[in-house]
This record gives C-alpha cells, structure tokens and sequence, in this order.
C-alpha cells in the first residue's frame, strides 16, 4: 500500500530548499504567476505532467505546486554542477535520451509508493515554443500501472529563460498553470493510454496559450 506522504526528511529538504533559493527566484527574478494551486493534493501519490521549455523547470514546477516532484531527468543534466544537486534534492533520478529505460520506470513506481508526486515531461524533451506537439505515453503508463490520477501544469515562458544557448538565466516573466485531475487511465491498453495522454496534451496546450 502506497504511503500518503513523502519522507520527512525528503519534505523539510524540500521546504527549507524551495524557501531559501526557489521561491525568492521565482517571485523576485522570475515574476512568476501561479493559477490553479487548490488543485493539487498534497498527499498520496499523484503523476504531474507538462510541457518542458527550461532545465529549470523540475525545481520550479515542485515549488509551484507546493509540494516534492519527483522527476525522471534526462541523465546528461546530472552532469551540470549545481543543478545535478538541485534536481537530485527534488527527488529526480536520471532516464537514457532515447530508451524506455526500465530502471527509470522502477524508480516512478518505487516513488508512488513511498508517497511522491512524480513529474513527467509530456513530450520526453523540451521545445521551443512551450507547447506540447507530440506527447509521449510514459506518464499515462506510469498512472495506469500504479493506479493513481494524473494533475496537468502548464509552464508558461520557461523556454526563453536559456535564449541563444546563454548559461546565464534570462529576467522573464513565467506562468504556471494547474489544471484539474484527470482520473486514472482505464486500462494499460495502448488505445486507453494514448487517449488519457492526448487528453493532458489539450488542456496543458490550452493553459499555455492563456499566456501570462
């Protein structure tokens, strides 16, 4: 049986992270908008998924939510100081460009049961408008087979923050929007998956062109 909460010591990592370095970047730097959080809940084991524009987006979607994603991250990122230390504390664990990687899909499943929200990107990658043109169906797999719902965010200007290849993070402004829950998908059957994952495409693309 899955566990309501996520360890304590991951939780006050958490909170004492996002209140010392998140946050004052988001609401300061960033002027972030945060629509839509009564609809998270802050316990059980829930699958969020979105868009991905930035490689800052893990971080700053688990502080927008208001409570620790874990995230499967694409393995070259554990290779960046600093943000291999940032990610990790939010509770990412690294996935192969181009492979399902079952070891990654154990660790969602190993993450639900101790109670996390695990984080996935919709489109496996980021691109570079914001919007999701080709979903994946990891996120509607992961859901079916641990048996929980799935929360869609839209992340509205993340990917102008790296503009032209700059390290340096550009001062634009962001939006991120939470939607409803959508519930578990019906079955693990491919047509049941592609439909629940074409259904959190639409309303993460119709959030992100509601804009700032």
């Amino acid at each position: 049986m899955a566990k309501r909460r996520e360890p304590v010591t991951s939780l006050i990592l958490y909170h004492l992270f996002k209140w010392s370095v998140v946050s004052p970047m988001l609401h300061v730097y960033f002027r972030v908008r945060i629509y839509g959080a009564q609809n998270v809940p802050q316990e059980g084991p829930l699958v969020v998924v979105s868009n991905h524009g930035s490689y800052l987006d893990p971080p700053m979607l688990s502080s927008c939510v208001g409570r620790p994603v874990a995230y499967m991250a694409k393995e070259e990122l554990f290779e960046i100081p600093v943000l291999k230390q940032a990610i990790t504390l939010y509770g990412a664990y690294p996935v192969k460009r181009g492979s399902a990687d079952r070891s990654a899909i154990r660790a969602a499943m190993a993450s639900l049961e101790a109670g996390w929200a695990v984080g996935v990107f919709l489109e496996g990658t980021r691109t570079p408008d914001g919007r999701i043109q080709e979903p994946k169906l990891g996120g509607a797999m992961i859901a079916a087979k641990a048996q929980v719902p799935l929360l869609p965010v839209s992340l509205w200007g993340t990917e102008k923050i790296f503009l032209d290849g700059s390290k340096i993070p550009q001062q634009v402004p962001i939006t991120v929007r939470i939607g409803e829950l959508i519930d578990v998908p019906k079955s693990s059957k491919r047509e049941d998956l592609e439909a629940v994952t074409q259904r959190c495409a639409v309303i993460i693309n119709e959030l992100h062109d509601l804009g700032r």
